[in-house]
């Protein structure tokens, strides 16, 4: 139960159970059914419990469990006494209008087992009830008292008898409330913890939670009513709370710009009891949400992902974060967890942006920055940074403090200075800024250069001057451009002022010349005239030529046409014409036929028939006029030209032909109307005519097979007949050639055979080429010859083998049948090449008289005998004489070589016709014998460490030397043990005790093996010095006298230790010593008022040695500095003189540090203590 606090409303839950059905109708008047099992929570304004309508049997039966009121309808059974709480209403008048659903608490009404409810106008009550029908109420006398165990399932029935067991319990304790008003609901423990205007520790899907404490630890939530979830909103509502119960994320390891954020999955621990309807997941999925405008501010996502921790990087310095995590599962997002909060480091500065310049003159540069981000802590000064003109790239400081600008004197007029800077807090420097180049001001301008023209126009003109020579690039420089027209007679006029380096004159006369010249002039004066120089403008294009016309007579090829110039030559004359031509009344491709300064052209080459569209424009200095109008003529017509020769269709019969062609190129101006084609053999000539007509194709009949016959062509239109075309023989089809005979085949060598074969009859055709097949199998041979030729000669066969060919002779009608096969065997020959010739390793090899550095062992791949068996092998390794192998193995060793020697090696199989070719060659190098140790000897020493170096190699050496070394020690024992093995020369031994004598040896190891072991190396550490001493403390006696004491060290190993006391006064540079010996104080009595004293003390180690005294001076301690005042009277010796009588000693970073975080931390309580009580309270 809960109230709110401005309505005061209590929330009512009615619980549904399995097979019954809830109508409520809501604020909008739609009315809603809700199927068990579920809990529809009700909001009762004035905390009345509103009237349920029952079926006859049954009864509402109203349960508080600590608050929380449910309504539960249950059969009326003799033993059943409603408590205090019940409330049956079967009045027909409607309930109270102030009952209304909680839309965000109701479980949907399910959509596959009821429909809407219709007839809404005919209901009066908010609330309906859906009563089962009378199938299920018909038989209730016929069953037991509880009457409903016929659609009630088990889970159900457990649930009835725990529910009445509990109203027996509870019967006993409210009889004394019986006639009583309903108790006021009783507040939500906190309001943060509510989800959907529930607590967060309450089902909002009606899951089973067991009894859990309260916030007071007083009394029990009552059990809940289990129920079985069927619907798909329920889950998600069940997900929702499990996703929702996760704990704020913890953050550590919080620097300046990062911080790791941690955090733990959703627990299904709720309300003190595990949840068990639902599959907890495995995996989840986060969302990081954070916020830098406190905590109830706008969140920002950064980070989404199945891990549970985060590092968050891009941070700001010394601000204030929030974060919250959010779970999710399967597009279900849960409630953000609560706000952690955290607070970012400071750090140095930010990098500012560069100076820039407030002021310059002759002698000096006034600069200006602004302050950048302080990264919480607060900017003490500020490093500007020059050059000092030099231009060299190095950089002094020139300026230290905490104004923002400066200024920089004594410089010179026209010098140019880069400058940098940077600033500085508690916690660092900052990187500098970009560099910047700043000029002084220097004296007026020298005499510019000429000004340039870079582009001329009609009516303007562009120009374009420079900056004068030895100018700075920064100064501000202002130019005047003056022109001069030549027939004005006005003189020079200024026509632009101001700093660009270009400007365009316009408004002026085309074809015109006009002089200029520039003058400079800034701050300090104005500059010479640069030289006049005089530039032209340009004239304009002429205007449109007349339009052409003809001239005399219009001839089938040409005609001549003429024009007149054009009215407006643009102010300049006129260089050339140019004539351009299309064909057809209304062609639109025009092509140039004419360029020249005359006024007439002979349109020649055309063809006749044709019309033809001509026009003209003329070109100047000024540009290009525009076209004339066109003028349109048309050729006479003539005979067509000559056709091509008629071509074949398809291909030639025995008897027949069939020509086609296609019309003449020139048709003459006219139609083609009418071909005629005659035809002669080709040893008569006969010609007559085969065709007339005017189709493109015709059938000629009637011929002789394998015979060639000539045809020609001709066209005719209005004009007449034209040219025959040339010739055309076409001979009938012929039949393809006779069958081969059997080729012969002559085996030359084991691997040539030559083949012969003679030509068969052509049956009209010339044979143009032979086919011939070759092939180790008779029934899958492959061409292997192509040509017109009657033999071939096939190479790289294999000896000893059985080879078969037939061969095919083919014409232009087609390919005749194939010859009889033929077989033919090469003769066996020498052994194959050896492949796969290759080193065996030294781990392969088990002979125990094996030396890599006098052996080599070799295998290899038996080759092909080529039909003789093999003898043999044949190893040539660069001796005179080769080594014989037998033909059993096919690996062997090299023994008795020379170390470190490379060798080449080839191997060459035998048989009884020969030996065979060489194989590839290899390369083997015997490996050397093992080295020699290097001498040893130590570089450098100290009283725990000893460098040793051996060998002429760097220091550090590559992992890849051939050499290894074995560098070995003495142990106490009195055996060597071992120190470093690897490539490098130099080794140091480390943790060694002073003063002790040590042995070392060395030995050398490469391929072949380990190296003697090299003489022993005796080398002596040395005695260590005294340790540095603390700062000593210094006590003041009186005006004139101190006392110094410092810590005492022990005696060194039987060594004494005295101590060395200096002190530097005032300005002095160097340190006295005041004292020597082997006290831990001393007082100093001559102290002057007013003066600084810097003490600082050392320890000295006493030697006693047997060959002599020898002292070993430590380092010296921190320098104190004591300054000596007067003695303040004693009434004010408890405070005021503190400062006086002790030493002056700065804090150093570490204390700083301290001190401003514990500050910073007590403001921040302060002002968050001030937050929660003023404002959110």
């Amino acid at each position: 139960m809960r109230k709110v606090k401005r309505m005061r409303a209590t929330v009512i839950l009615v619980q549904v159970n399995p097979g019954e059905a809830f109508t409520i109708r809501r604020e909008d008047g739609q009315f809603q059914c809700i199927t068990g099992p579920a809990q529809v929570p009700m909001m009762s304004p004035n905390g009345s419990v509103p009237p349920i309508y029952v079926p006859p049997g049954y009864a509402p039966q109203v349960i508080e469990d600590n608050g929380v009121r449910r309504v539960v309808v249950v059969p009326q059974a003799p033993e059943f006494h409603p408590g205090g709480h019940t409330v049956i209403h079967r009045s027909p008048h409607p309930p109270l209008p102030g009952f209304i659903p909680v839309p965000t608490m109701m479980p949907p009404p399910p959509r596959h087992m009821y429909s809407p409810v219709t007839g809404a106008g005919d209901m009066a009550t908010q609330y309906m009830p859906q009563y089962p029908s009378s199938q299920v109420y018909g038989d209730v006398d016929a069953h037991s008292t509880h009457g409903r165990s016929n659609f009630r399932d088990e889970r159900s029935s457990k649930t009835y008898e725990r529910l009445q067991k509990k109203l027996k319990d509870r019967q006993g304790t409210q009889k004394d409330k019986m006639s009583s008003p309903p108790s006021s609901p009783q507040k939500s423990p906190s309001p943060i913890n509510e989800h959907n205007g529930l607590s967060k520790g309450q089902n909002t899907s009606s899951i089973h939670t067991g009894s859990a404490k309260n916030k007071s630890g007083k009394g029990k939530v009552g059990s809940q009513v289990d129920i079985e979830i069927e619907e798909k909103d329920e889950e998600t509502k069940a997900f929702e709370t499990l996703l929702s119960n996760i704990v704020k994320p913890m953050a550590s390891d919080i620097q300046a710009r990062t911080v790791v954020l941690t955090w733990s999955p959703p627990s299904s621990f709720i309300n003190g009891e595990t949840e068990e309807t639902i599959a907890v997941p495995e995996f989840y999925g986060y969302e990081i949400l954070v916020s830098t405008t406190g905590k109830d501010g706008k969140y920002k996502s950064v980070y989404v992902g199945e891990e549970t921790s985060v590092t968050l990087n891009d941070l700001k310095p010394a601000t204030d974060y929030h974060a919250k995590v959010q779970a999710e599962y399967n597009s279900v997002k849960g409630t953000p967890s609560e706000a952690e909060s955290f607070t970012t480091l400071s750090c140095e500065p930010d990098i500012p942006n560069p100076p820039r310049i407030a002021n310059r003159t002759k002698n000096s540069l006034t600069l200006q920055w602004k302050a950048p981000s302080d990264n919480g802590s607060k900017i003490q000064s500020f490093i500007l940074e020059w050059d000092e003109g030099k231009g060299n790239g190095e950089f002094c400081q020139c300026y230290m403090g905490s104004q923002k600008q400066f200024k920089i004197t004594k410089l010179s007029p026209a010098m140019g200075c880069k400058f940098r800077l940077s600033a500085k807090n508690d916690y660092g420097l900052s990187g500098f800024s970009e560099e910047v180049l700043y000029y002084t001001s220097g004296c007026a301008p020298s005499m510019p250069a000429s000004p340039v023209l870079t582009k001329a126009g009609v009516t303007w003109l562009s120009l374009q001057w420079s900056k004068p020579s030895g100018t700075p690039s920064d100064e501000g420089i202002s130019y005047i451009l003056e022109m001069e027209e030549e027939t004005s007679g006005y003189g020079f006029k200024p026509k632009y002022n101001g700093e660009d380096l270009a400007y365009t004159v316009k408004n002026l006369r085309r074809s015109t010349k006009y002089k200029f010249k520039i003058i400079a002039y800034n701050s300090e004066g104005k500059s010479n005239p640069s030289e006049i120089v005089e530039f032209t403008t340009c004239p304009d294009k002429p205007g449109v030529p007349v339009k052409p016309s003809v001239k005399g007579k219009i001839h089938s090829h040409s005609f001549k046409i003429t024009w007149d110039p054009p009215k407006d030559s643009g102010g300049a004359a006129i260089n050339k014409y140019v004539v351009e031509m299309a064909e057809g009344s209304n062609g639109n491709k025009w092509d140039m036929i004419y360029s020249g300064t005359t006024r007439e052209h002979l349109c020649d080459r055309l063809n006749p028939g044709c019309f033809y569209r001509l026009r003209v424009y003329c070109i100047s200095d000024g540009g290009q006029s525009a076209v004339s109008e066109s003028l349109l003529v048309q050729t006479p017509a003539v005979p067509p030209g000559p056709c091509l020769p008629p071509r074949l269709q398809g291909r030639p019969k025995a008897k027949e032909i069939q020509l086609r062609w296609v019309p003449p190129l020139v048709d003459g101006g006219s139609p083609i109307s009418c071909y005629s084609l005659e035809m002669s053999p080709i040893e008569k000539d006969e010609l007559r005519e085969v065709y007339q007509g005017s189709e493109v194709e015709c059938t000629v009949t009637n011929l002789l097979p394998g015979k060639m016959y000539s045809f020609r062509l001709r066209a005719a239109n209005k004009m007449g007949f034209g040219p025959f075309s040339e010739k055309c023989d076409i001979t009938t089809a012929p039949g393809p050639p006779d069958q081969c005979k059997p080729p012969q085949v002559t085996c030359r060598s084991a691997t040539c055979a030559q083949v012969n074969w003679e030509i068969p009859l052509s049956n009209g055709a010339d044979v143009t080429e032979y086919r011939l097949e070759w092939g180790g199998v008779e029934g899958s041979m492959q061409i292997c010859y192509c040509g017109p030729g009657l033999s071939y000669e096939l190479k790289g066969l294999s000896p000893a083998t059985t080879y078969y060919c037939r061969v095919q002779a083919l014409s232009a009608v087609g390919a005749g049948p194939f010859s009889e096969v033929v077989a033919c065997v090469t003769p066996p020959s020498v052994p194959a090449i050896v492949t796969r010739l290759q080193e065996i390793s030294d781990d392969d090899i088990e002979s125990p008289n094996y030396s890599p550095s006098t052996c080599l062992a070799i295998s290899w791949e038996k080759p092909c005998d080529h039909g003789s068996e093999i003898l043999g092998y044949s190893i040539d390794f660069g001796d005179k004489q080769p080594l014989a192998v037998g033909k059993v193995t096919t690996s062997h060793v090299i023994d008795n070589l020379q170390p470190d020697t490379t060798y080449r090696i080839r191997i060459q199989a035998l048989n009884s016709l020969g030996a065979g070719p060489f194989s590839h060659m290899i390369k083997l190098k015997t490996k050397p014998l093992p080295p020699d140790p290097p001498r040893l000897e130590c570089v450098a020493f100290s009283h725990q460490n000893l460098k040793l170096k051996w060998g002429e190699g760097t220091p550090k050496t590559l992992s890849t030397d051939s050499i290894q070394y074995h560098l070995q020690m003495e142990d106490k024992n009195g055996r060597f043990v071992s120190l470093y093995r690897g490539p490098c020369h130099t080794y140091k031994v480390q943790r060694l005790n002073e003063s002790t004598s040590y042995k070392f040896c060395i030995q050398a190891c490469n391929e072949a093996g380990e190296g003697p072991l090299s003489q022993e190396y005796i080398f002596t550490t040395p005695k260590s010095v005294p340790a540095v001493l603390k700062a000593p403390k210094i006590e003041k006696i009186n005006d004139h006298v101190c006392e110094i004491t410092w810590e005492c060290l022990q005696p060194m190993k039987g060594d004494p230790v005295i101590y060395s006391l200096q002190v530097m006064m005032g300005k002095d540079s160097e340190f006295k010593q005041i004292y020597k010996g082997p006290d831990s104080s001393f007082r100093y009595s001559s102290l002057q008022l007013n003066c600084e004293y810097r003490f600082r003390v050392c320890a000295i180690r006493q030697c006693q040695d047997p060959v002599g005294h020898q002292d070993l001076v430590g380092p010296y301690s921190t320098t104190v500095l004591f300054i000596s005042q007067r003695t303040e009277p004693p009434a004010s010796t408890n405070k005021d003189t503190v400062e006086s009588t002790r030493t002056q000693r700065a804090l150093s970073d570490e204390q700083c540090a301290a001190v401003i975080l514990v500050l910073f931390a007590f403001f921040s309580i302060l002002i968050a203590f001030i937050i929660q009580y003023f404002v959110i309270k």
